[in-house]
């Protein structure tokens, strides 16, 4: 079977929605959106939707001989960095240096703040190397082998798997830290994260911070892709069959795919589509407005992508090459909060379970629900894929009642629907100020630019008014960008058994 007889399936698994979009032999794209989270009805919505569109019932075996290739983006690395919910990990530095991650830069993003709140640093221990190499390659204390595998027995015996090596000066001179490496993983720890493999450039803090990261994340990340290979029946070594989005925007196949690299494996997809989209329609210059379940990400596109190289994500620090977006958490299942007498949008999500108060799964009112409420959602045009048995619409009735009652609990007279339009307001404001940050504020004449709709129609046509931008285009078929983008993404290089190659374009 030649692959012009096989399916592509290109999928971006948010937080809320699952989006696949399957390329039939004969050339004909299909589409299928899934709830994310659905465990009374599938384990993993991707592998669910590939399933459906092959025509499969929930147990039959996928064929793998009919999968030419799967390009996923995913958000479980970013899931498990928001809710701590990563590899416990254990951080051995050199001697001294113990407090060095924690102290960080000594940056102070707030200046007046009287009370300083840091995030927990995602290892739980740290154990200091007794070694130091010099700056010029000097050796000033030999690596002890008999010490540190005595500290990696008493970290074996506590149950740590997740280790991160970072030696003062490995970036240049890795010896030590390479045969610290060796003896890890000789000893059987499942993942070794060694500084002068992930990130390997001067200053101990970014790259020890990046270090942290891919050893917390990527163990959760191999899970999940051993999972997806395993119910495809695609084989670990086939690289080119199953792909996975970077936060830089490439493709790289499922062996190579770390945790430092995944952070914006989801929205990257979506930059990759407002680009090549915009380009087919003829413009250079665009704002692209993805508005998810859980958050809305905004991007600019002058022709050429922006990435930045240090980030910060949820309090942590790392340095990886990423797609410059900015996010906020705005969603449609962005939970409303009638607070103290004011109107509040998010941050906390309703996501996919339960979701939405009109998902018919006992959720709280969202900014999904207040798009019903105003007829802006309308049921009948909805995905009818809630209920017990996946196929009833969106429930109006609940919306309504519910709305009623905090419309009655605000009391100043106002109406349901004017409660609805009251929230829709201040997401719109969040929404508007996001883009503002991307480009006015960054210098950009938004009068000049086209705004590239990635999911949703009516939204961006209010936030456009605000923002004053030239134009509006959308993603074709819609609300399905970022899956979208998979198709477009280049392929980056992926190591095999043999060394380096080239994973060629389909």
């Amino acid at each position: 079977m030649t692959s012009s007889d096989r399916w592509q399936f290109w999928i971006d698994r948010g937080g809320t929605f699952t989006d696949v979009v399957g390329r039939a032999p004969d050339g004909s794209l299909h589409v299928k959106k899934m709830l994310s989270e659905n465990p009374e009805a599938y384990r993993d919505a991707a592998v669910a939707g590939v399933r459906e569109l092959l025509g499969l019932g929930p147990k039959d075996a996928v064929p793998a001989e009919k999968i030419d290739a799967v390009k996923m983006g995913t958000t479980v690395a970013t899931n498990a960095l928001l809710e701590r919910k990563g590899e416990r990990t254990a951080l051995l530095i050199t001697k001294g240096l113990k407090d060095q991650l924690r102290i960080g830069y000594q940056a102070r993003p707030k200046l007046f703040a009287k009370q300083i709140e840091r995030p927990e640093p995602l290892y739980e221990r740290v154990v200091e190397v007794d070694e130091r190499v010099r700056a010029d390659g000097t050796i000033e204390r030999a690596f002890d082998d008999a010490a540190f595998r005595a500290s990696l027995e008493e970290l074996k015996a506590d149950g740590y798997e997740a280790l991160a090596i970072v030696f003062m000066h490995a970036y240049a001179h890795p010896a030590h830290e390479q045969a610290a490496a060796r003896i890890a993983r000789d000893m059987g720890f499942a993942q070794v994260s060694v500084s002068h493999e992930v990130s390997g450039l001067p200053k101990i803090v970014g790259r020890g911070d990046t270090t942290v990261v891919d050893a917390y994340l990527t163990p959760v990340l191999a899970a999940y892709v051993a999972r997806v290979r395993d119910e495809l029946n695609l084989s670990e070594d086939d690289a080119r069959r199953l792909m996975f989005m970077t936060s830089a925007g490439g493709l790289t196949s499922a062996s190579l795919f770390q945790g430092k690299d995944a952070i914006l494996s989801g929205p990257a997809g979506g930059v990759v589509a407002m680009a090549a989209t915009a380009k087919a329609a003829g413009f250079d210059k665009v704002i692209g407005f993805d508005m998810g379940g859980t958050s809305t990400d905004v991007a600019h596109f002058d022709g050429a992508f922006e990435r930045s190289f240090e980030t910060v994500v949820a309090g942590t620090r790392m340095r990886a090459p990423m797609m410059r977006i900015h996010t906020v958490a705005a969603g449609g299942g962005s939970i409303l909060h009638f607070d103290k007498g004011r109107f509040r949008v998010g941050p906390d999500s309703a996501g996919a379970a339960p979701g939405p108060a009109a998902y018919r799964n006992g959720g709280p009112l969202t900014v999904t629900d207040a798009n019903v409420m105003l007829g802006k959602l309308a049921p009948d045009l909805f995905p009818k894929i809630f209920g017990p048995g996946r196929d009833q619409p969106l429930d109006a009735a609940v919306v309504r009642e519910k709305f009623g009652a905090l419309a009655a609990e605000i009391g100043d007279g106002r109406s349901a629907e004017q409660a609805a339009d009251g929230f829709v307001a201040v997401a719109v404001a969040s929404m508007a100020e996001a883009i503002k940050t991307i480009s006015v504020a960054r210098g950009y004449d938004v009068t000049k630019i086209r705004a590239q709709l990635l999911r949703r129609r009516r939204r961006p046509a209010r936030l456009s008014g605000r923002r004053r931008a030239r134009d509006r285009h959308g993603a074709d078929p819609p609300a399905v960008g970022p899956a979208l983008g998979l198709w477009h993404g280049p392929r980056r290089h992926s190591r095999g058994t043999d060394g380096e190659f080239a994973v060629k374009a389909s």
